[in-house]
């Protein structure tokens, strides 16, 4: 169990380091790329003010008291999102193919019971020890068989 602890740790220092390069790649090259694709937008500052005064940055409408509808750095926080399960859904599928595959066991056989009082009963026998019921379906034309109910000696 500590092993696993320990893991969770590194992995949790790792995953944390790593959202650090994805938010930058989002907000250092991705967004602004969008941008200029978009028109020489800036999609990370854009944002609308509720009391319909326009102001310069997000920064000035929320000095100014104003309540701000900010769905650039919303749109930015999405792409990062996406990215960031894209990166982590291709490393898991890459682990789930070098890990080796561990071999199923085997299905356990079904336990032979006797039909009649249900029971579990040995796979070889032929009457159940414990209703004495035949198990399976005798040749009448063998010499031994011996009908349900007979005694021995009887014809």
């Amino acid at each position: 169990m500590r092993g696993n602890v320990v893991d969770l740790a590194v992995g949790v220092m790792i995953g944390g380091a790593f959202g650090k390069i994805v938010t930058s790649l989002v907000n250092d090259l991705i967004m602004p790329l969008l941008g200029l694709i978009l028109g020489r937008i800036n999609l990370k500052g854009a944002f609308l003010t509720l009391n319909g005064v326009r102001y310069a940055s997000v920064e000035e409408a929320t000095a100014a008291g104003a309540g701000v509808f900010n769905y650039g750095a919303f749109i930015t926080t999405v792409i990062d999102f996406i990215l960031m399960a894209l990166v982590i859904y291709v490393i898991v599928t890459l682990i789930q193919r070098v890990k080796p595959k561990t071999p199923l066991a085997p299905p356990k056989p079904q336990p032979n019971l006797c039909p009649h009082c249900k029971t579990e009963v040995h796979p070889d026998a032929t009457r159940c020890p414990h209703c004495t019921s035949y198990l399976i379906e005798d040749d009448p034309s063998d010499p031994g068989f011996l009908p349900v109910g007979a005694e021995v000696g009887e014809n």
